[in-house]
């Protein structure tokens, strides 16, 4: 059994190391007898994405950030649009949350336009939102899930009608420190500011990502579990150091 992740930019954007996003999803594949071919995707590469499962985009700085959005824009688009539309399961990080929504407005210069996949806008703000946080994800219908990260963004999003959000903060800051949402959902597509990385954190989160992968790609599949005492007793010391910490609800400087 085979699935295919295409890895976008992956020199430009790796913030706080969130290379181990794909190198859990391909870990958790090869200790279940899956392969997970990974392809980089980079400037200029115009990647026909009908046969890839899973898709991700880290984090940048401004500059890369820039770089990107004009690649986006020249060479891959109309056909990312459409994989998202047909279930490509794909995660954003932090800028690739915010290229995916509708726009960014810096504190100076020009409004930055998005890729509009979410109905989400990004407002900067001069305060950086830093720190641990946990948030509550409802992912399958009735089944509930605390996320562990880290966020360090300036941006304050905002949702529209248009795409949920991944979660519910309960410790931290969130897409802006006013609404208690975290990330976004549209189809397949995820987005979070959650860094740490992510799925390390989260395996659980990695699994349902592959195992919408699958059922896109075999039909209805069920992931065989896997011991995971070391990672669920990492989550557990965490999860009981972040919400045990009592300054305050977000940590804003």
């Amino acid at each position: 059994m085979q699935l295919r992740l295409a890895y976008f930019y992956p020199s430009l954007m790796n913030l706080y190391g969130n290379r181990g996003n794909v190198q859990t999803l391909a870990l958790r594949c090869r200790r279940r007898g899956i392969e997970l071919l990974i392809q980089e995707v980079g400037i200029g590469d115009q990647t026909n994405m009908t046969g890839f499962d899973l898709a991700f985009f880290g984090g940048g700085h401004g500059k890369e950030q820039q770089k990107i959005r004009q690649d986006i824009f020249a060479t891959k688009i109309n056909n990312l649009r459409a994989a998202i539309a047909d279930g490509l399961v794909t995660l954003t990080v932090c800028s690739g949350f915010e290229l995916f929504g509708e726009y960014y407005r810096p504190l100076e210069g020009s409004v930055l336009k998005g890729i509009a996949i979410f109905d989400a806008r990004t407002e900067e703000s001069k305060k950086r939102a830093i720190g641990d946080i946990i948030i509550r994800s409802e992912l399958k219908s009735g089944v509930t899930q605390e996320l562990i990260g880290f966020e360090n963004h300036s941006g304050r999003t905002y949702l529209g009608p248009g795409c949920h959000p991944l979660g519910r903060v309960i410790r931290g800051f969130g897409n802006n420190g006013d609404d208690n949402t975290e990330g976004a959902r549209y189809l397949n597509c995820f987005g979070t500011y959650l860094h740490g990385p992510l799925l390390p954190k989260n395996p659980a989160l990695a699994d349902y990502f592959l195992e919408l992968a699958l059922e896109r790609r075999y039909g209805k599949y069920d992931l065989a579990p896997l011991d995971d005492l070391l990672e669920n007793e990492t989550r557990r010391r965490m999860l009981k150091r972040i919400k045990g910490n009592n300054l305050f609800k977000g940590r804003v400087q």
